[in-house]
């Protein structure tokens, strides 16, 4: 059982690394979250790994962090999410985020994210309420609770532009820019300004 692979990124897309560790390219699949953070092809990259066995395959999943790797094997354990459900689910939405939907039952921020239904939203919060809260959430990414009108427009933007099939990292930035430039526009200018600067 493979745990952990350090190597060199010999080619990268997004859900997918090959790794090449002394001559042999391991093909693993990330979280967009890790994607994004692990650098370039001929980087060097350590990663936590997940081995997942099935009767024709052999499936890596790698993670940056543990607490990443301690939400997917979590959201595996739940009926109806399978290891490519859990890895969409990462890619969805932050860790800490996560953990802060769940404990708040938050069930229209779960099924923003792409693939998550309103059952299993439900399931979520049902069966990883108690498990997430053991888990140690790193400063910075403690639980946000969207307080403010502000925090809300945004939440709700990047909830609407992900339904529409946008990744949440370019999501985040048209969300930001439109924001910035506008002074308390409403949800539907919002969203038609995010859109235009998606187009660009």
């Amino acid at each position: 059982m493979i745990a952990f692979l350090r190597g060199r990124i010999l080619d990268k897309q997004p859900n997918l690394l090959i790794v090449d560790v002394q001559g042999v390219g391991y093909h693993v699949n990330v979280p967009l979250s890790t994607f994004y953070d692990v650098g370039e092809a001929g980087d060097e990259v350590s990663l936590r790994i997940y081995t997942h066995v099935r009767e024709d395959a052999l499936q890596l999943y790698g993670f940056l962090t543990t607490l990443e790797q301690q939400i997917f094997e979590r959201l595996i354990a739940i009926s109806g999410i399978g290891p490519k459900l859990a890895i969409a689910v990462l890619s969805g939405i932050e860790p800490g985020e996560l953990i802060g939907a769940v404990h708040r039952g938050d069930l229209a921020r779960l099924t923003a994210i792409p693939g998550v239904g309103r059952k299993t939203a439900e399931r979520m919060v049902l069966e990883l309420k108690d498990r997430l809260a053991q888990l140690a959430v790193p400063a910075g990414a403690v639980m946000p609770m969207p307080d403010s009108p502000g925090e809300r427009l945004r939440t709700d933007l990047l909830s609407a532009l992900q339904n529409l099939g946008y990744h949440r990292p370019l999501a985040e930035k048209a969300v930001d820019a439109t924001l910035s430039a506008a002074s308390a526009p409403t949800f539907e200018q919002a969203l038609k300004a995010a859109l235009r600067e998606l187009m660009r």
